[in-house]
């Protein structure tokens, strides 16, 4: 009978395991697990699929949650970023460089024919504040939204420049360091 010592038992166990037994199976990644997490909407398989490719990597403002709603042929996905704590340091070009590169990533995920975008940022409510139920003061403010058709995904970057459409809070846009409008 041969006996293992040590690291050869840990390493030979592990190794009967790995290829027997299910246990060992491979973990899903943050992404995936993100996605599924982060997920909402009556088109839930697409709001996954979205999030799979959106938190494939770290973003400077941070990725909420992937909505994706539809009925019949039509599909809208809404994607909700934080406006605080960035991930670095972030003025309203790069903001908007994000936000491009979020929704071509949605466009390419999923055949949505919009993605609308907003950035929120939690609002100070008092200690005995109702904040659920028909009578709940808001908890958030939408700081930045926009509405991106496929149709005008190319000039995106052109159009969120100019501030077609675009919403932003005066606030955000100041702390962002953008030219007041």
């Amino acid at each position: 009978m041969v006996r293992l010592r040590g690291l050869a038992a840990l390493l030979a166990v592990a190794s009967f395991a790995s290829v027997r037994c299910p246990a060992f199976a491979i973990a899903p990644s943050v992404a995936a697990l993100d996605a599924v997490a982060r997920a909402e909407g009556n088109r839930r398989p697409e709001a996954v699929t979205i999030g799979r490719s959106i938190f494939a990597r770290t973003w400077p403002a941070q990725v909420m949650n992937v909505r994706v709603d539809g009925t019949g042929s039509h599909t809208v996905a809404g994607l909700t970023l934080s406006a605080v704590k960035f991930h670095q340091s972030l003025d309203l070009a790069s903001f908007q460089a994000e936000i491009a590169a979020l929704a071509g990533l949605a466009f390419a995920a999923a055949p949505v024919e919009e993605v609308d975008v907003q950035a929120t940022e939690p609002l100070r409510v008092g200690i005995r504040a109702v904040v659920s139920g028909d009578l709940a003061m808001p908890t958030a403010r939408i700081v930045y939204a926009v509405t991106i058709r496929r149709t005008r995904a190319r000039r995106l970057g052109e159009a969120l420049a100019a501030g077609a459409g675009v919403f932003v809070a005066t606030d955000f846009r100041r702390r962002l360091g953008g030219p007041e409008r």
